[in-house]
């Protein structure tokens, strides 16, 4: 009876040592992160930017990368976000405005004068305080960051003043705020999600569309668009969002290491516009794109009219604020 009591002991000691040498050290935790774009573009830049962050500050947490809308277009990638599906996302503001409206009030058309504005007022409180809007609407914020002023490209014919772009059948993002003044211009204007946007041009369903060099430059858009016209209508910002379960999961101290791998992504993505702009609308043109400049002051006063619908949205002081930081 001893003999077999202890051969039992015996058995069940290497069977846990077996268990515990074919179990391997515990896996490091990974969140997935989406967003529309390549991974050679501004949103892979700040995406890398933000992986190598955490690996700098030796966290727990690792990255899986969904590049190119691999998870979906930015609703449904933002509604992942708010279930829990999805941990991580950069996203433009476009579909933003659906869930969190007052964050509208950077995509007014001829709202900041350059990138240096645009900078300032989304570091500034302002900036912060609209950040902080996001968890009463089941985001969690991280960062703003950037995609550059939107340019007009189209097929059908250039576009220098506000009559040429009259009749044009344009994609803009999900956003009522463009929405409004594209309207106003007399554009045809149609609302669609980025993975739908390269088949409508192939197919000629549409004229144009309209985004930053950094958005046009990655995809290598002068395949399936002949005029660029530099109207700079808009500021694209985009946004590193986290979900909220993802988030208050996280211990302190790998919050402040999630906090400074999105001002990271910021600084990657804020150098990765600066050089397109430097760059960009060279590369374009020796890939065919008619390249034309505008009457920018003719822009900026056909869509005045749309500007008392803004105040009444967002509010005339922050607008004013907005438009005379310095």
């Amino acid at each position: 009876m001893r003999f077999c009591k202890k051969l039992m002991q015996w058995l069940a000691a290497a069977a846990l040592l077996g268990t515990m040498a074919a179990t391997p050290a515990l896996a490091q935790t990974d969140f997935k992160m989406a967003y529309a774009l390549s991974k050679d573009s501004h949103y892979g830049a700040g995406a890398a930017a933000f992986v190598d962050s955490l690996k700098d500050n030796n966290s727990e947490y690792g990255i899986e990368q969904f590049p190119n809308s691999a998870l979906g277009g930015e609703r449904e990638v933002i509604e992942g976000l708010q279930l829990g599906t999805i941990d991580l996302a950069i996203v433009s503001t476009g579909a933003v405005l659906n869930f969190v409206p007052q964050a509208g009030v950077f995509d007014i058309p001829f709202l900041f004068r350059d990138l240096a504005h645009a900078r300032k007022v989304l570091d500034s409180d302002i900036g912060q305080d609209m950040l902080a809007e996001f968890p009463k609407h089941g985001l969690v914020a991280l960062a703003w960051g950037e995609q550059g002023f939107r340019h007009l490209t189209n097929n059908k014919r250039p576009v220098k003043e506000p009559a040429d772009i009259k009749g044009l059948k344009i994609r803009i993002t999900e956003n009522p705020i463009h929405l409004a003044a594209f309207r106003e211009l007399g554009v045809l204007a149609t609302p669609m999600a980025w993975p739908e946007v390269q088949p409508a041009l192939q197919q000629g369903t549409i004229d144009g569309q309209e985004n930053p060099l950094s958005v046009i430059v990655s995809i290598k858009l002068w395949q399936l668009q002949k005029y660029l016209s530099l109207t700079g209508h808009v500021y694209g910002p985009a946004l590193v969002l986290m979900s909220p379960s993802a988030w208050n999961g996280l211990p302190d101290a790998e919050k402040a290491h999630f906090e400074q791998a999105a001002a990271d992504s910021v600084t990657s993505m804020r150098q990765f516009v600066d050089e397109v702009e430097k760059s960009g609308i060279a590369q374009l043109k020796e890939n065919g794109m008619e390249v034309n400049t505008v009457d920018h002051d003719a822009f900026v006063k056909a869509v005045e009219p749309v500007y008392p619908k803004y105040y009444k949205q967002f509010g005339e002081d922050l607008i004013e604020a907005i438009r005379n930081t310095q």
